[in-house]
């Protein structure tokens, strides 16, 4: 019969969405703990190691310091490094867009993909629900005589596929929920490193002007 086809093929709907809302969820999840400083202290610390040559305008050997680390703060710093002929406020513009549009739309789009397992999940679970239901009154209708076993696959049918989209979209909103925490803590640090560099950084432009003037 057409609806339990439609209850079967809805199974497997449902084990594709869950399959890859978890893939994209452990790719950004990597995603974001490979771009971030765990913490606050640690990052001080990477910025302490780069700041002296900042502001001394020893640009190449920060840079290099800077060039083997694929976080999003070192990355950022090596492309101002590398466009320093720019001079500081477009430097700094380079920098800020570029880390919204390289960085955090990169991981808004693998976010988006989540969301919309988040949003097919459900929406599967009610098809599989309402082509069991309509298999069951179909039974119901056709049958001289109701046959028990055929009305409740029928109906675990609808009841089963409704679970299953759920337990797919409610830990997925858990994971979401903490991506996007990690998201904006990660925006928050390197807001702050950002700050700090720049503010070594002029210094350090300042002085290799001054050099160069001599």
């Amino acid at each position: 019969m057409v609806y339990d086809l439609l209850g079967k093929a809805d199974y497997v709907f449902l084990a594709l969405a869950a399959l890859w809302g978890t893939v994209c969820a452990i790719l950004v999840w990597n995603r974001v703990n490979a771009k971030r400083f765990k913490t606050e202290e640690e990052q001080d610390r990477f910025l302490d190691s780069i700041e002296p040559q900042l502001v001394q305008g020893n640009f190449d050997a920060a840079l290099q310091t800077c060039e083997s680390d694929n976080r999003a703060l070192p990355v950022m710093i090596s492309l101002a490094l590398n466009n320093r002929e720019l001079g500081y406020a477009k430097t700094r513009q380079l920098i800020m867009d570029r880390f919204q549009r390289d960085i955090i739309a990169d991981l808004d789009q693998r976010i988006s993909w989540i969301s919309t397992v988040i949003k097919i999940a459900p929406m599967l679970g009610l098809m599989g629900t309402v082509a069991g239901m309509m298999g069951a009154f179909a039974t119901l209708a056709e049958a001289t005589t109701v046959e028990p076993s055929k009305l409740a696959l029928d109906i675990r049918i609808a009841l089963e596929t409704t679970l299953i989209g759920l337990t797919i979209t409610v830990p997925l909103l858990i994971s979401m929920a903490s991506i996007n925490n990690r998201i904006k803590h990660m925006e928050e640090l390197v807001a702050a490193g950002l700050t700090r560099f720049l503010e070594a950084y002029k210094i350090g432009l300042t002085r290799t002007a001054g050099r160069s003037g001599k």
